[in-house]
């Protein structure tokens, strides 16, 4: 559509008031237009645009730019002015025809005849709620803002599609595939013959009704289809799995396809609502009339939608939009059966179409090594309990792809992205967050039962949640460019420094040559670990990229948002996944409040309680004076560390957690060298967190004064650790086994081998867990993965011997401290049990309102024929 605008601007087809072109200095028009005559240009009021990138305000750019429309002036509202309409148009430029073209120009002609006619209307009707985001931001800004983020939100896809097409038409043209990053270059040698594949998939459906996909398959263009499948599919195996490079075939169907439904659904509601040719032209000359005025009805139903969807539109009205979308959607939702049937086709058409061989400078003088980039195969699994296992199909990617996802982060479209602007209000299930992405209030999980249970609470019961989740995503963070350019200089020299991972791989051990059964066990042994810890490196450097790309895109913002929503339980968590304030010290270290506030004498103290938090080392167990004292006792490590922080003593590098420790020394200087120190502007987040929160909740419950005061629920000079005093019980039983002879109590060995390394941090895991009810085999592996980081056990089966040991004395110590917990859950327990018995999921309302249904069960298994 707005390339049908630029056409016709410089025709006589479209005529402009004087008071239309004010309206359109006001306008979103700006963002889209390109002038094809440069005289025209020149002559314009549009020619301060240059080309610069569509929706991003250059930098030297002021808000009062003529190419904005005078923003400093009192504010007008214009019937092109509202940013939802851009977005409609931008997502239908993809999809639009050139028998389109000429009656949208003449709609347009209407809608500018009509505009001074509307504007008082209009601007009586802007919607509070909007007024309310922009407090403090001003609307010009706002508006700009505004229009980036709904770009953000509906065009990812259709512009990494059109990206890829241009790619190649330049690679042809220019050669230019060398300069391309090597992942992206995968990316483009198997957009090609994915697409090709697809389409001839098309074809097939459209002629053979026996495949089984074939109701869907034809819903969305085939390239688009191409570029959501590969980015979906690359974007799990960097993530998914542990770490393994690989993704279960299911789980990887059902993403690719839940992608494809909701892609098509705006694909084909954008297509359904356009106004189309005069009717004469679609309807043949031998039909009869009764079938012209069927079409005749049709058409005129479908224009006065999309009538009443632009309007909607043009005043932000999401809500509704979105309720008409569901409504005038003739096909049911696809399900997960369908979503697996789609998303399976598109991956097995990938692991078809997608090859790898090794860059030029790695072939020899033979043939070159091409090979399938993704392998589908089995792999078994066992469960935990060790009675039972089962095959599941898995696909891997080959071992070059492994090494380049560890550096394609930027390369991939990252759903869900911190906001420019305030998020929607919540104000119903799927109504809130995100204006065009798919935004639910729970995490539902296929919980259908729960879905239920909160539709049907009324909007006043769920009023509080609503506001709590609100405030939390309008608090505005930005990203603290000192602590990102820090953790950028660790990372491009190899990382392995302040908790990073080591961006090289262990290189395996060598074959022993020897014909000694034991020896070569071992060296097995020791392969195997190897090889695990290099997939849990890839996995960690993938997440770390992931990160690091999007403090990357963000930095430059003036500050953004995170939308968030609650688990099952009522935890709220954003929904943004990779970088947020929940996630670790790296996220926490670059993420800072985008408003900051004097310190004052309050803040001032707490900033020093703070950074002795972070620290830790037992610094953290102090009284808050004891923790003020050590702060200003280490004021020069402090300063050295704000200053010059990879260069001079690195004093931060000792705490718990580095890169929030840093930001701490940089912020705490930076005030305690003002002249008023307590005037000192901060943006830093201080973070609290209680004291093993499950184990409180249980101690309340069963009035256990002993558990209570363990957990910080009694008051004290210095806090409780619960960790210490369990880990101390541990100890206490260790050295009571380690006295007692091997030939009566076997565990006196591993108590001897233990005794020296029972510290808090090898139960905090498992402490922490048991209130979620951990099992004996999860508290070994907890603990055999603690021992396994001090190196002090090389013998495997010796580890994992010490490891049982270790579980069982920690759960008994647990039972010992917190008997009333332990009942308590017991008691909870029985009570499942007998709900259960009758089936139905143990379900309750939280005091703020929110329904929980528990959503465990024991699964079956449903075949489904792909």
């Amino acid at each position: 559509m707005w390339r049908t605008l630029a056409r016709y601007a410089p025709s006589k087809k479209l005529r402009l008031t004087s008071s239309s072109r004010n309206l359109f200095k006001e306008s979103t028009f700006i963002e889209k237009f390109r002038c094809p005559d440069t005289k025209t240009c020149l002559n314009s009021t549009f020619s301060l645009l240059g080309s610069r990138q569509v929706g991003v305000l250059p930098q030297n750019d002021k808000l009062d730019n003529p190419s904005y429309g005078d923003l400093t002036k009192s504010f007008r509202l214009s019937p092109c002015f509202f940013k939802g309409y851009a977005t409609a148009a931008a997502a239908e430029v993809i999809s639009s025809t050139d028998e389109s073209e000429l009656s949208w120009s003449d709609d347009f002609q209407g809608s500018m005849e009509e505009s001074d006619k509307n504007f008082r209307k209009l601007e009586s009707q802007f919607m509070p709620q909007q007024k309310k985001m922009m407090a403090g931001m001003g609307i010009g800004k706002y508006t700009i803002l505004k229009r980036r983020q709904v770009k953000m939100e509906t065009e990812a896809w259709e512009q990494t599609a059109r990206e890829y097409q241009e790619m190649l038409e330049d690679m042809c043209e220019q050669k230019l595939a060398p300069n391309l990053p090597y992942v992206k270059s995968l990316f483009l040698g198997w957009f090609e013959p994915l697409r090709d594949a697809i389409l001839a998939e098309q074809e097939l459906c459209k002629v053979n009704s026996r495949v089984p996909h074939r109701a869907y398959f034809n819903d969305l263009p085939a390239d688009m289809m191409a570029v959501i499948t590969m980015h979906k599919l690359m974007g799990l195996l960097m993530t998914g799995n542990g770490g393994t490079a690989s993704i279960r075939v299911v789980q990887a169907a059902s993403v690719v396809g839940e992608a494809i439904e909701n892609e098509a659904k705006i694909h084909k509601f954008l297509e359904k609502t356009k106004k189309r040719k005069n009717l004469k032209d679609k309807i043949s000359e031998d039909e009869s009339g009764a079938a012209i005025y069927e079409g005749e009805k049709l058409t005129k139903e479908q224009e006065k939608l999309r009538k009443k969807v632009t309007t909607l539109i043009k005043k932000q009205k999401v809500h509704q939009v979105r309720r008409i979308v569901k409504g005038h959607d003739d096909s049911m939702p696809w399900g997960q059966e369908a979503h697996l049937k789609v998303g399976s086709r598109l991956i097995q058409l990938m692991i078809e179409s997608a090859y790898i061989q090794p860059p030029i400078d790695q072939i020899g003088d033979g043939p070159p090594d091409i090979r399938p980039a993704f392998v589908h195969t089995l792999k078994t699994i066992t469960k935990d309990t060790q009675k039972s296992s089962r095959r599941y199909g898995v696909i891997e990617c080959d071992p070059l792809v492994r090494k380049g996802l560890e550096k394609s982060a930027r390369h991939m479209v990252i759903p869900y992205m911190p906001m420019l602007v305030p998020p929607l209000n919540w104000t119903g299930y799927d109504q809130g967050a995100y204006f065009f992405l798919p935004s639910y209030v729970m995490r539902i999980h296929g919980a259908k039962q729960q879905r239920v249970a909160i539709k049907r609470a009324s909007r006043n019961q769920l009023e509080p949640v609503f506001k709590a989740l609100d405030t939390l995503g309008n608090t505005k963070w930005r990203v603290n460019k000192r602590i990102l350019a820090v953790i950028d200089r660790i990372w491009a020299s190899g990382g392995h420094l302040a908790g990073l991972v080591d961006r090289e791989d262990v290189p395996l051990p060598e074959e022993p040559q020897t014909e000694d059964e034991a020896e070569i066990r071992k060296w097995r042994w020791k392969v195997k670990s190897v090889k695990k810890e290099n997939s849990e490196r890839h996995s960690q450097r993938c997440d770390v990229e992931l990160k690091l790309e999007v403090a990357r895109k963000m930095k430059d913002e003036e500050g953004f948002y995170y939308p968030h929503n609650v688990d099952f339980r009522g935890r709220a968590y954003p929904m943004h996944p990779y970088l947020n304030h929940l996630g670790s010290d790296v996220c926490r270290g670059i993420l800072e409040f985008a408003e900051g506030r004097p310190l004052g004498k309050s803040g001032l103290r707490w900033l020093k309680i703070h950074l002795a938090n972070l620290y830790a080392g037992g610094v953290d167990k102090l009284s808050y004076d004891g923790r003020i004292s050590f702060t200003e006792n280490h004021l020069d490590d402090i300063f050295d560390s704000a200053d010059r922080p990879l260069e001079g003593q690195r004093w931060w590098l000792g705490a718990e957690d580095p890169f929030q420790c840093l930001a701490v020394c940089i912020n705490l200087s930076e005030a305690l060298r003002s002249p008023s120190p307590e005037t000192a502007i901060s943006h830093t987040p201080v973070h609290q967190d209680g004291s093993c929160n499950g184990l409180q909740h249980y101690a309340a419950l069963g009035r256990d004064k002993l558990g209570a005061a363990a957990v910080n629920l009694v008051g004290g000079g210095k806090p409780a650790d619960v960790y210490s005093g369990i880990a101390a019980r541990v100890l206490d039983i260790m050295r009571r086994d380690a006295e007692i002879d091997p030939a009566i109590n076997p565990n006196s060995v591993h108590a001897k081998l233990l005794i020296n390394q029972v510290d808090r941090k090898l139960v905090k895991q498992t402490v922490m867990t048991s209130v979620y009810g951990v099992t004996y085999i999860g508290a070994r592996d907890q603990i055999k993965r603690r021992l396994k980081e001090r190196c002090n056990i090389a013998d495997d089966p010796q580890l994992y011997s010490a490891a049982c040991y270790a579980a069982k004395t920690t759960l008994t110590a647990l039972e010992e401290m917190f008997e009333g917990a332990r009942g308590i859950m017991a008691w909870l327990g029985e009570c499942a049990k007998v709900i259960a018995s009758e089936n139905q999921p143990v379900q309750w309302t939280t005091p703020f309102g929110l329904p929980v249904v528990q959503p465990y069960r024991q699964l079956g298994r449903q075949l489904v024929m792909f």
